[in-house]
């Protein structure tokens, strides 16, 4: 069991509202916890909830859906069919950084005066807001604003607006615009959540440039050679006079600037923030991209932005909105919260899946879960059958190396992976991995009840039954038929939903999966032989079923072992 400390918000830092989470005062004890709770993500870009400067930090945090290193998995003693290659999410470069001096004092929160401060995450305009007046040790008083949205629209692209204003006089003031690539990996911990470390060097360097306000930095990983490129990008407005000066290396890049701010006039710093990545393309395309989306952004401008924000989240917030009416203050804040968290997890998620911790963190590696279909796919089918439909199809893309998998296990048909980020099993522990079997059925489940809700049947013929027809042939595979169990189907040596107890036989919610799994294999094959030769024929040339097979899944189905104890009269976990 994982021991932490247990550290709970005051009320009088953290009010209750209905469609923000607020933080009054600067409160260092929770900052990995808030880093998290202010996260801004749209499923492909996500960013923890840093502050500008940059530190203080728990951990800092910029994540690209799917974006990742791979690296072999070394074992103490080694076993054919254990996976061979670890994959991690990569953190990648940090662009939100925008460093303040007044009078060359540094704005550095744990030493600042601070005579106000508050953070918002407001969750139907999709942005995190933040407020400060900073005396400066020579009785300056400073006011910051900034408000950072990652763009639901435009899916590569985030923002940020930040304005500095002394109140109470003239003076030097330096705004340094930042991106850092920061090389160290993590520290691993004993919590087997947390991402491992790298003992190399993961993104190589390969283009940088600055010019004007704009700085460009692109990368390949060091083993899976996908390539990166991020951009950044500025406009200004202030009547005060200013100049600026831009550089950059490998590692990073700053566009600095000094203004000699007059008092009570603003200075108003517009920060755009674009990142690509691929599996194929080459850094230098990547990097021609880059500064499309820069060029698009500065000429459509931050109140665009903010708008079709807004409007997005309109939209999300109308079909999928769930109102409290209990009694505990917090309630309806707590619900939108999760909600707001499952738009950003997925609503962008395009060609990717949606890893267990969202894009908040190096948490799970990044790694995509049977949790997606299980917990999120059913709440996305009702309100948002479109993402749905994405994370279905994505798991369509990974066919070919689930049938790869099963393959190398020795079995029929084709083994989703338990968990991954490319396709390929990523888990180093067998028992409560790989014998998770019902990730298989948990992945049909979920197209199973996509189809019922929203009667896409083209999606069901031409992808959905290439996907039954080879998990069924696992199932049908993996188990047997058991004289001591009366002749019943059973299926020996799988982990269940608890992983404390691994490797059993006859777990009764993977037979129960499997069992629905085999009869809806059988029903949509039959129902296209009958209906749709076409696509009967199509599939018959994809997988070369035979209706011999679904014969025998049928079999296998109505004969399923279901472990019940009668004298307890309940159903056990397994035998």
């Amino acid at each position: 069991m994982i021991r932490r400390e247990i550290r709970i918000s005051p009320e009088y830092v953290y009010p209750a509202n209905d469609w923000k989470l607020i933080e009054k005062r600067f409160y260092p004890r929770l900052l990995a916890q808030t880093e998290t709770l202010f996260s801004l993500s749209n499923g492909y870009l996500g960013m923890r909830g840093n502050f500008e400067e940059g530190r203080p930090a728990s951990q800092k945090g910029t994540f690209v859906n799917g974006f990742h290193e791979i690296w072999p998995i070394i074992y103490g003693e080694e076993a054919y069919g254990f996976a061979r290659t670890g994959q991690t999410i990569v953190n990648v470069t940090d662009s939100k950084i925008i460093r303040l001096y007044v009078d060359d004092e540094p704005f550095f929160l744990p030493t600042a005066n601070l005579l106000r401060f508050e953070r918002v995450l407001d969750m139907k305009a999709g942005t995190l807001d933040r407020e400060v007046l900073w005396e400066t040790p020579a009785g300056k008083r400073v006011s910051v604003k900034s408000r950072r949205l990652v763009s639901f629209q435009h899916r590569h692209l985030a923002a940020i607006s930040y304005q500095v204003t002394v109140l109470n006089a003239s003076a030097p003031v330096v705004v340094s615009s930042e991106m850092v690539t920061e090389q160290g990996g993590q520290i691993p911990e004993s919590d087997p959540r947390r991402a491992r470390g790298f003992e190399h060097r993961v993104l190589l360097p390969k283009a940088s440039y600055a010019k004007d306000h704009r700085i460009v930095l692109s990368y390949v990983t060091n083993n899976s050679k996908m390539t990166l490129a991020c951009g950044i990008d500025h406009t200004v407005e202030t009547t005060s006079p200013y100049s600026y000066e831009s550089k950059c290396s490998d590692d990073a890049g700053q566009v600095v600037f000094s203004i000699n701010a007059q008092e009570g006039k603003p200075f108003h710093l517009t920060k755009y923030m674009t990142y690509h990545t691929s599996r194929s393309a080459p850094a230098e395309e990547l990097c021609e991209r880059t500064e499309r989306t820069l060029n698009r952004a500065v000429g459509q401008g931050f109140d665009d932005l903010l708008a079709g924000q807004q409007e997005y989240l309109d939209d999300f917030w109308r079909r999928s909105d769930v109102e409290f009416q209990g009694v505990h203050p917090k309630g309806q804040q707590l619900i939108r919260w999760n909600l707001f968290q499952i738009i950003q997890a997925a609503g962008r998620a395009e060609g990717a899946g949606i890893p267990a911790k969202g894009l908040t963190g190096l948490g799970y590696e990044g790694h995509y879960f049977w949790d997606a279909e299980i917990y999120i796919l059913p709440f996305l089918i009702y309100t948002a059958p479109r993402i749905a439909k994405n994370l279905l199809k994505f798991r369509h893309s990974m066919l070919d190396k689930a049938r790869k998998r099963a393959w190398e296990v020795n079995q029929k048909g084709a083994l989703f992976p338990w968990r991954t980020i490319n396709g390929e099993e990523a888990s180093a522990y067998y028992a409560a991995g790989t014998a998770q079997y019902h990730i298989n059925a948990d992945i049909m489940y979920g197209l199973k009840k996509y189809v019922e809700v929203t009667g896409d049947e083209a999606f069901l013929h031409e992808e959905g039954a290439e996907m039954l027809v080879e998990t069924a042939r696992l199932w049908s595979d993996l188990g047997f038929y058991s004289k001591r169990k009366g002749g019943k189907f059973c299926i020996h040596g799988v982990t269940g939903p608890d992983e404390y107890n691994t490797v059993v036989n006859n777990n009764t919610f993977t037979n129960l999966m499997a069992r629905e799994n085999l009869r809806y294999a059988a029903a949509t094959v039959e129902s296209l032989r009958k209906e749709h030769r076409e696509r009967f024929t199509a599939l018959v040339d994809k997988t070369g079923v035979d209706m011999s097979e679904v014969e025998e899944w049928k079999k296998a189905a109505e004969s399923m072992y279901i472990p019940f104890d009668w004298k307890a009269r309940i159903h056990p976990q397994d035998d």
